[in-house]
């Protein structure tokens, strides 16, 4: 046996073997507190020309169940050009728990969606905050959902995001932000956080102000994983990501190529400020979608076993976060998936390292 083959065959162990551990943490379940107890909340939703979604954001938004006098919606127009403002205002003009800010162009050194959610907690009143982006819709029970998760000594607790799957290509979107999204609640409910998503994430504002906030964090692009990040290395506080149907988010996927490139890329940046975990996580995963495609040259038997076995398991994977989150898993979506998860897996390294610019929301960083 040749040394790539044993170490292409020692990729495959270990994605399998971390594969199952994440499978675990993600199945974790944990306490809750009843509903006449649950803490106030602000919900912020940060918006730059999003003219063609907030509509819908604040119509979900609007139907929130949460207890009365307990919540607040905080909308922050972040300069946007198009009618993103004027469309909030006529909205929010007869809803008294909805309002409407504009940030000041920078807060210190924080720039775009960071200083905008900065400037909000600044100004928000909830004991717990909730973030979600205007191209999202939430289920009714989002925010009593997240919020049932504060027990004692939780300071973050993330949830679930799919995506808009009426064609391929978004349905091959839904199961990657899922299939991501389970690594991530794997990693962080075995106190290992390597990942989250802002569309979908909460956290303690005592323990937002105990990090040092947002102004406090060096930028990134990733804005909602430096904040968890800043919250867990406090050291006092546990972070938790269930699986609940009941806190589910869907967004809208990447209408194109294009602008899935930039997406990819802006996660790629954010991740190399990962720790040893997830670079092993990374790193395992890297081996084995390149052993997929290199090993059938070496030996066909056995590349052709492992690459079904690697694509059984995924489909597993994620098809159980599917049945939790009332989901229908399409074979011919998660086929796609399989496909695009080993080319970006592979180029995303080449696209990453040599230039780290990112342009997002008519923005560049």
């Amino acid at each position: 046996m040749s040394l790539f083959e044993i170490i292409f065959i020692a990729a495959f162990a270990l994605y399998f073997i971390q594969t199952f551990i994440f499978t675990i943490g993600a199945a974790k379940s944990f306490p809750k507190i009843p509903l006449d107890k649950l803490p106030s909340v602000s919900v912020i939703v940060a918006a730059r020309n999003e003219e063609n979604n907030i509509l819908n954001c604040m119509e979900s938004l609007n139907k929130l169940e949460y207890p009365e006098g307990k919540i607040e919606i905080i909308l922050v127009n972040d300069h946007s050009t198009d009618a993103t403002g004027v469309i909030i205002d006529d909205f929010i003009r007869d809803k008294p728990k909805f309002r409407c800010m504009v940030p000041a162009q920078s807060y210190g050194t924080l720039k775009g969606k960071a200083n905008a959610l900065a400037q909000a907690v600044k100004t928000a009143k909830g004991e717990v905050i909730l973030t979600t982006d205007a191209d999202c819709v939430v289920s009714s029970s989002w925010a009593k959902t997240l919020a049932s998760y504060y027990t004692d000594n939780t300071a973050f607790v993330g949830g679930y995001t799919t995506q808009e799957d009426k064609t391929i290509f978004g349905g091959m979107q839904a199961v990657d932000f899922l299939y991501l999204l389970t690594v991530s609640a794997g990693a962080m409910n075995f106190n290992r956080p390597n990942s989250c998503i802002g569309n979908n994430m909460s956290y303690l504002k005592k323990a937002y102000k105990e990090a040092g906030g947002y102004e406090s964090i060096p930028f990134s692009v990733t804005e909602d994983f430096s904040l968890m990040k800043a919250i867990h290395n406090l050291k006092k506080y546990k972070v938790v990501y269930p699986c609940e149907a009941g806190s589910l988010v869907t967004s809208k996927p990447c209408n194109n190529w294009k602008s899935l490139y930039w997406q990819k890329k802006r996660w790629g940046v954010g991740g190399i400020k990962n720790d040893i975990i997830g670079y092993l996580a990374m790193g395992t995963g890297y081996v084995t979608h390149a052993a997929m495609l290199i090993m059938p040259f070496i030996f066909s038997p056995l590349s052709l076993y492992l690459t079904f076995s690697k694509i059984i398991l995924d489909y597993f994977f994620v098809k159980q976060v599917f049945y939790k989150l009332g989901l229908k898993l399409k074979i011919t979506h998660f086929l796609a998936f399989e496909i695009y998860f080993v080319i970006y897996v592979l180029i995303l390294p080449f696209i990453v390292l040599p230039n780290r610019k990112i342009k997002w929301k008519g923005r560049e960083y």
